[in-house]
């Protein structure tokens, strides 16, 4: 049994950035950290973590001998959410326990509250299944918001990536990527001019577009049909109708035309907008068309009312193939996959080269450590230029426990991914240079985002949105593999905080109902957090939380170097106040975790 502890308590951040945790794209640096719980476990290979009371931050050392007394830590709030952390570990010799003190933190949106916990080590599935219950991580520290109590209730997120397609405003910022590629080009106006997150309008109008593109057919009987009552009033015009009502009547054909030339529905009459967000496109109408299909369509109808015979023979003596006015379903009218918009192809005299590396952080591999002053100097220059971080603040030691440190270990099953279960960073390299890194780890069932940081002179390829569908692209390609690897989490998502409520334009998307631990559709859950801040999203009132704590006597404790039920530990306790610490910690990791990690008690 020779693995670790962790403790809990709060987490101190900078105000959060337009990507933060979990897609834990979010600023800030960590705090320090004090006295907190202990952690729990049993049996090889299980997660162990120490979870004790946190106590008041203390100026000093990153860490302090542990206050059992529980209290609860302020941790960042919708401004300050700076990372996401991942904890628990597993057994480690006894001398190598690390006791942290709590810390205490308040921000002008308020406290936040949330208990931590800090760990040495531990499994994939014990993070993967502790995320799943609303914990992150920051490096080695493991905390979750109390959400009925904090200010800014915290919703896990994650994206279906297999059901995922990129928005109009995806794929702005990818052809954006390919056009720099290819041939230099930097798009016009400054990045203040184009936000790097997309607005959630876009998102909603680019999925409505989406829509009406997927695998449906035209009705051609509707259109032809309309577009022969346009040809006679045509007829009519030429003879019978007044020159000022032919006039009127052109300028609405060409206002019609132009509607249809901007991508929008192909009906001659009604002209249909996209619908509000929440609503949908209606299927009973026809899909939009190009206008260039409908000038063909228009076409092929006159030389039918000239020559109904030789409508064929018409066609091809102008050199038009049969298969143009047929109705298509080859590729070329299928919208391209998230895939085919990354991975397009570029000249053999392209402008520049990009190359993504996954190199493991943690334990770190030669990679890695032949890249680390690069990739610090990289995070250093993005805390000094977007998070106005004075030169002496972003060091190496920080760097190393915000971003490079983690308690997940190593795994290489045969039947998982070809890079392995763990942490990782996500190296873009530019032209033999890096310019951008995302912080990431593989569990069994996702791919979660830690954190982001980029050189600030590239800020005008909305690295944090390309990163973003790169993340996903990557989880698509390891559940090629690891069919169970399917998900992408991105940390928290807070509605009433615009820099972190960008997470859910990347749909579908579900958040986890923070009293029974079900994932519900983001779409079920926007109309209640319009009208409160915290809501239960599990609609079943009679549903309880289904991994919660049932035999707290079973928990494992590690007390004096040895590990035991905690039903055997109690009985050798006269504090009162040590029972509803350990209740609280049982309640919070639930019951799977109570039994595989060990609760460190001195």
């Amino acid at each position: 049994m020779a693995r670790a502890a962790s403790a809990c308590g709060g987490l101190a951040a900078n105000p959060a950035r337009g990507r933060p945790s979990g897609f834990a794209r979010a600023s800030g640096t960590p705090g320090r950290r004090g006295a907190l719980w202990g952690g729990g476990g049993g049996g090889a290979g299980s997660g162990r973590v120490a979870f004790g009371g946190p106590r008041p931050w203390l100026p000093g050392p990153p860490f302090r001998p542990a206050s059992w007394s529980i209290s609860r830590a302020r941790t960042p709030t919708a401004a300050a959410i700076a990372r996401t952390s991942r904890a628990v570990a597993p057994m480690v010799p006894v001398q190598r326990l690390i006791l942290p003190a709590g810390a205490r933190m308040r921000d002008n949106d308020g406290p936040a509250v949330a208990p931590g916990m800090w760990a040495h080590s531990m499994t994939v599935q014990d993070y993967q299944d502790l995320i799943d219950r609303g914990w992150r991580r920051s490096g080695k520290y493991v905390y979750k918001p109390v959400m009925n109590q904090t200010c800014c209730p915290q919703y896990t997120i994650r994206c279906r990536p297999l059901q995922f397609q990129p928005s109009k405003s995806h794929k702005k910022v990818l052809k954006k990527m390919l056009k720099f590629l290819a041939k230099g080009e930097i798009s016009k106006g400054n990045c203040e001019d184009e936000p790097m997150e997309p607005t959630m309008e876009d998102t909603v109008a680019g999925d409505f577009g989406l829509i009406n593109k997927l695998d449906i057919q035209c009705d051609l009987k509707t259109l032809s049909d309309d577009v022969k009552e346009s040809f006679e009033s045509e007829e009519k015009k030429k003879g019978r109708i007044p020159k000022k009502e032919e006039s009127k009547e052109l300028i609405q054909s060409q206002h019609i035309e132009e509607k249809l030339g901007s991508g929008e529905p192909s009906h001659p009459v009604k002209v249909h907008t996209a619908p509000k967000p929440g609503k949908g496109a209606d299927l009973s109408k026809p899909p939009c068309r190009k206008a260039k299909e409908i000038r063909k369509e228009r076409k092929r109808l006159k030389l039918m009312h000239q020559n109904p015979a030789g409508e064929l023979a018409g066609f091809q003596a102008q050199g038009e193939p049969p298969s143009l006015f047929q109705p298509k379903a080859n590729k070329s009218n299928q919208p391209k996959s998230l895939e085919d918009l990354i991975f397009e192809s570029l000249p053999e005299n392209a402008s520049h080269k990009l190359e993504v590396r996954v190199v493991r952080s943690s334990p770190p591999s030669s990679q890695f450590k032949a890249t680390f002053q690069e990739s610090y100097q990289v995070y250093k220059r993005y805390q000094m230029v977007i998070h106005k971080d004075p030169p002496d603040k972003p060091t190496v030691s920080q760097f190393t426990r915000f971003l490079c440190s983690s308690p997940l270990e190593a795994e290489n099953p045969p039947h998982g991914p070809d890079c392995g279960y763990g942490s990782f960073h996500q190296q873009y390299w530019l032209d033999g240079r890096i310019i951008a890194v995302g912080v990431i780890d593989i569990l069994p069932y996702c791919v979660s985002s830690v954190y982001l940081y980029y050189d600030p002179d590239y800020s005008f390829l909305s690295l944090g949105v390309y990163s973003a569908l790169r993340e996903i692209g990557f989880t698509r390609q390891l559940h090629q593999k690891t069919s169970q690897l399917s998900y992408y989490y991105m940390g928290f998502y807070i509605h009433s905080c615009p820099k972190m409520k960008y997470k859910g334009q990347y749909r579908p998307s579900d958040l986890l109902c923070p009293e029974t631990y079900v994932w519900v559709p983001i779409e079920q859950c926007l109309s209640s957090l319009e009208n409160s801040k915290y809501c239960r999203f599990n609609q079943d009132p009679e549903a309880v939380d289904e991994g919660r704590s049932k035999e707290p006597d079973r928990l494992q404790v590690f007390h004096r170097k040895a590990i035991m039920p905690y039903g055997i530990y109690k009985k050798q306790q006269k504090d009162p106040s040590e029972e509803a610490a350990v209740l609280q910690y049982a309640g919070l990791v639930g019951q799977v975790c109570s039994e595989r990690m060990l609760l460190l008690r001195n």
